[in-house]
């Protein structure tokens, strides 16, 4: 049995759990198709005394995938058990346990997978990312990968890409992020997992991406035209899959809701009541009986394809000229405040201090207003360092505001001896870059304001971004990240393209939610799986409950090629007061580039009017 001396000595009762630290290896990265080849499991007492170790390696039954990561060839595999096999022996060992692993959500997902092909319920109840842990730490780190976490923390990795080496590692990593957390007092990211009993909750296979732009409406008397967007609402002669599988044939884009940009409604129902003829009479969207639909769709015109962009020369990720502000994404009740234009950054010139790389200085506000607070991240941005949410060990700097003394992390800065400044401090001249908190030594990101815009670097081999979104911790409330897939009309092409917590994956796999920690929650989006058609993919936040953003305080977003990578691009935005739904950030085309921008705009309404003027369809 591995030792892992000495014994977890944290003082805090809510870090006393049975843990149960889980690393797979699979044959892919898409949990309802590919398979896991190996698993180990490491359990610890709340003492931090190991009580348990099972490791196997697992016949798939199917290609064991990219063999020049994990090693794990066909032959090494044959007399391997199947993972029904061994499912009961690793339900024991999880049962009643906190899972852990790097990158949880991961493990989580192919174990659930696994047990409900095995017709097993999979025994976990809540699970702990150590990349959440340490995102909370912000150790000096260049990236926070298995690899440099282990080097920072002198954890002795010998076989990467093993299973029980790598839960080793990942052992020590958690012993020594525990303490670290416990020296700042944070509170543990535990996620509630929900019962997961069979494959159901993976997505439906994805609609087929219609090819051709949406040419506008039909005219009266006019011809259909490849790439118009078409709903049908009521019964019709016609078996519904064959009018459905007809139009798609002959290049139209049968849509599930109506919008402002639908093309035609094709009822036999005139004086319909259903939502559709309603929302189709609102926005003056032309109607048509079924058996006027047919005729026309014998001669549908030919439209105009989607091109689907070369990619642009591999470049560092620069600040974006100045450009005209995106147009407004929805017809929903107007934002409290306009949006700033994107930053001016013009090329001869030096690069403005709100986008500067991020450098030493990481700068944490207690005490004071919301607006006074809002008002001194926004100085702290203006001077090109970064705004923290809570207090880390990055953290270089505090201001304090009126009642800032009585917050209880101060008792930690005093006690980590943090510099610990009055406002005005940020009106000064710029104070000396060099600090004793030492930063990490990767490339670190743009520091974006409120509007500001970022040009992504075209990666070769990975084209996966990976968009964080946290906020400090609330007791009385719940806030729900989502994110929707938009076309040139900025709307979704099916209900599928909208993601949120009870549909965490676009039908294609390219837009996925990701839940972190009860304050933390990402969104990652695979650009090379997304379809020509997508213009733009769409951040959000929503509060469920009577709560606003002017309670939740600021939200801080980044972005990196990666889950565990350094980061990209980030920014604090702080919402006015009475918002519901904030738009956090966007991914969106310009040419050959894909650009992102820090949105922070925010509406008074609920989620629903959001995710109906997208065109999702709310029952």
């Amino acid at each position: 049995m591995l030792s892992v001396a000495p014994a977890l000595d944290v003082p805090r009762p809510d870090y006393a759990h049975d843990w149960a630290l889980v690393d797979v290896e699979t044959s892919g990265l898409v949990p309802r198709r590919d398979r896991i080849l190996s698993v180990a499991v490491l359990t610890f007492g709340p003492d931090g005394t190991q009580t348990g170790e099972f490791s196997t390696l697992v016949n798939p039954g199917c290609d064991p995938g990219p063999v020049h990561v994990h090693g794990l060839t066909p032959e090494r595999l044959a007399g391997a058990p199947a993972f029904d096999q061994v499912a009961e022996r690793v339900g024991a060992l999880l049962r009643d346990r906190v899972l852990v692993a790097h990158n949880a959500q991961f493990d989580y997902d192919f174990l659930a997978h696994e047990f409900a092909r095995a017709r097993l319920r999979l025994p976990v109840t809540q699970r702990l990312c150590t990349l959440a842990l340490n995102r909370r730490v912000e150790p000096p780190t260049d990236d926070l990968s298995l690899a440099s976490l282990a080097a920072h923390y002198g954890v002795p990795q010998t076989r990467a890409h093993d299973a029980l080496d790598d839960t080793r590692v990942l052992a020590g990593i958690f012993r020594a992020s525990l303490t670290e957390a416990a020296r700042l007092d944070l509170p543990l990211p535990l996620v509630p997992c929900p019962p997961r009993q069979d494959p159901q909750f993976a997505p439906n296979p994805p609609k087929t991406p219609c090819a051709f732009r949406n040419p506008g409406r039909l005219e009266p008397g006019g011809p259909l035209v490849q790439g118009m967007k078409i709903a049908i609402t009521g019964e019709t002669t016609t078996a519904r899959a064959e009018l459905v599988g007809r139009s798609v044939g002959a290049g139209l884009n049968m849509m599930a809701s109506v919008s402002r940009h639908t093309s035609v409604l094709v009822t036999n129902e005139a004086a319909s009541a259903s939502a559709k003829a309603r929302r189709a009479a609102a926005e003056g969207v032309p109607v048509l009986d079924e058996d006027t639909f047919l005729r026309l769709l014998e001669d549908v015109r030919p439209g105009t394809p989607h091109v689907k962009q070369s990619p642009a020369p591999t470049a560092p990720p620069a600040t974006a000229p100045a450009e005209a502000p995106a147009p407004e994404p929805l017809p929903v009740p107007a934002r409290t405040e306009p949006a700033p234009a994107a930053v001016t950054t013009p090329p001869s010139a030096p690069t403005h201090p709100a986008v500067a790389a991020l450098r030493r200085r990481r700068v944490l506000v207690l005490g004071g207003t919301h607006e006074a607070a809002s008002a001194a991240r926004v100085r702290i941005v203006e001077r090109g360092w970064a705004a923290a949410l809570n207090l880390s060990a990055s953290v270089t700097d505090v201001v304090l505001l009126p009642g800032g003394e009585t917050d209880r992390r101060m008792a930690r800065v005093t006690a980590l001896e943090l510099p610990v400044h009055a406002p005005d401090w940020l009106g000064g001249p710029p104070a000396p870059e060099t600090v004793a908190t030492p930063a990490r030594t990767g490339t670190a990101g743009a520091v974006l304001p409120r509007g500001g815009v970022v040009d992504l670097p075209t990666l070769p081999s990975n084209g996966r971004w990976h968009l964080g979104a946290s906020w400090a911790r609330q007791s009385d409330c719940e806030i729900d990240v989502v994110a929707f897939v938009l076309d040139e009309d900025e709307q979704v092409s099916c209900d599928g393209d909208f993601v949120f917590y009870g549909a965490p994956e676009s039908p294609d796999g390219a837009v996925r939610l990701l839940c972190d920690g009860p304050t933390e929650q990402s969104v990652t989006v695979d650009l090379t799986v997304l379809p020509p058609a997508v213009r733009r993919v769409a951040i959000a936040a929503a509060i469920d409950g009577a709560a606003v953003f002017g309670d939740i305080g600021a939200v801080q977003i980044t972005l990196a090629p990666g889950s565990d990578a350094p980061v990209t691009a980030q920014a604090t935005l702080d919402a006015a007061t009475s918002e519901r739904t904030l738009l956090l950030a966007e991914l969106y085309r310009r040419g050959p580039l894909w650009r992102f921008r820090a949105v922070g705009q925010g509406y008074d309404q609920g989620l629903e009017d959001l995710v109906r003027g997208y065109g999702v369809e709310v029952k």
